[in-house]
């Protein structure tokens, strides 16, 4: 209050941060009507009023947290933020004060439900939720979780009335949406990053457009598989695909095993048949050219040539053959054709005892 006690002082309670009540007036006139009515009726009134006004003015200070924001409304309508530390606002009913925890990481289950964290762990199957239509046409059966926080504290609070419902929806719209374009081989093998990754990016579109103000930080699929009524079929299609790689495999290692052998083989051919090329071009060359030599000698000196030529096949022949000398004194008592060599008679020789 001011020295002359009818008017309330609101300077002191204005900040750097803060804007001037709208309802400034309307409180004045309140204190102004309670002053009156307790003028004369109980001792020390001023200071009583003095004490309540002190306490109403301390209940305006507030501290935001490190991991908060504070979002300051005046009769029910957003004004202003403040960040973490102590702060002061006009005191209740004039302006109140949120505090959404910004950096607090806030979890979404798609599919599925927590009962006991464990360990172990428990878990319920929401098939509702769970099954979806793939690209294809066929059932997959897909649990989720989706990690968001605030990013606009505002908009957080404002735009959208039950942010985990909205969250929740959006979630189950975009995964339907991504699954629906992709076929069940692939979302159940090597697709589940690219499923990630689409429906955090169309899950963040959908968000900003209802101005949700939240940060989708992760979407992870937990546990994707077909449904227990085929889970058997779809086991023995994977088990005859693991098959075909396998031979597929065996057989590649079989090709790379053999073509390297047979093309050493066949080179290995066609290296000995040059070499036999070569070897018989070389003798016959060779040959043609003794005989070419042999002839230019033949020409100059026939019989000398003739008389070398015999003497030289019998030096080639006569080693090989078995030869009989016979004096001719004795050879007329010998038959000349009898083969002494390997008949019954040489053998009979060579066996008597003397």
């Amino acid at each position: 209050m001011n020295a002359k006690g009818d008017k309330l002082d609101w300077e002191q309670f204005k900040g750097t941060d803060h804007q001037e009540p709208e309802g400034l007036q309307q409180v004045e006139d309140a204190f102004r009507e309670f002053k009156q009515k307790v003028k004369g009726k109980i001792p020390g009134g001023w200071v009583i009023l003095a004490i309540l006004l002190v306490l109403w003015a301390a209940s305006g200070i507030y501290i935001v947290a490190p991991d908060e924001m504070g979002v300051v409304k005046r009769f029910g309508r957003y004004v202003y933020m403040t960040k973490p530390g102590p702060h002061f606002h006009i005191p209740y009913p004039v302006e109140t004060v949120l505090k959404p925890k910004v950096t607090e990481v806030k979890r979404i289950e798609i599919g599925f439900r927590t009962i006991d964290p464990g360990p172990p762990a428990r878990y319920r199957s929401v098939p509702k939720e769970s099954l979806m239509l793939t690209g294809d046409e066929n059932i997959v059966d897909m649990d989720l979780i989706v990690q968001y926080r605030v990013k606009d504290p505002v908009n957080y609070l404002f735009e959208v009335y039950n942010i985990p419902k909205t969250v929740k929806d959006a979630t189950e719209a975009a995964i339907r949406e991504v699954v629906g374009k992709n076929n069940i081989d692939e979302i159940l093998t090597t697709g589940k990053y690219k499923v990630q990754q689409d429906t955090k990016k169309l899950l963040q579109r959908i968000l900003d457009k209802y101005k949700a103000g939240i940060m989708v930080v992760a979407v992870q699929l937990q546990d994707v598989h077909p449904p227990e009524q085929v889970m058997q079929a779809f086991k023995d299609v994977a088990s005859a695909k693991e098959d075909k790689i396998k031979y597929i495999n065996e057989a590649q290692g079989y090709r790379n095993d053999v073509i390297p052998k047979a093309k050493g083989q066949a080179e290995k051919i066609l290296n000995e048949a040059q070499a036999y090329l070569k070897s018989k071009v070389a003798r016959a060359e060779g040959d043609a050219s003794r005989f070419l030599q042999i002839y230019e000698q033949y020409k100059t000196a026939q019989d000398i040539t003739k008389k070398r030529l015999y003497i030289e096949a019998m030096e080639a022949i006569l080693p090989h053959v078995k030869k009989v000398i016979v004096d001719p004194k004795i050879g007329k008592k010998i038959l000349p054709l009898l083969p002494l060599e390997g008949s019954v008679l040489s053998d009979t020789v060579k066996t008597k005892k003397p």
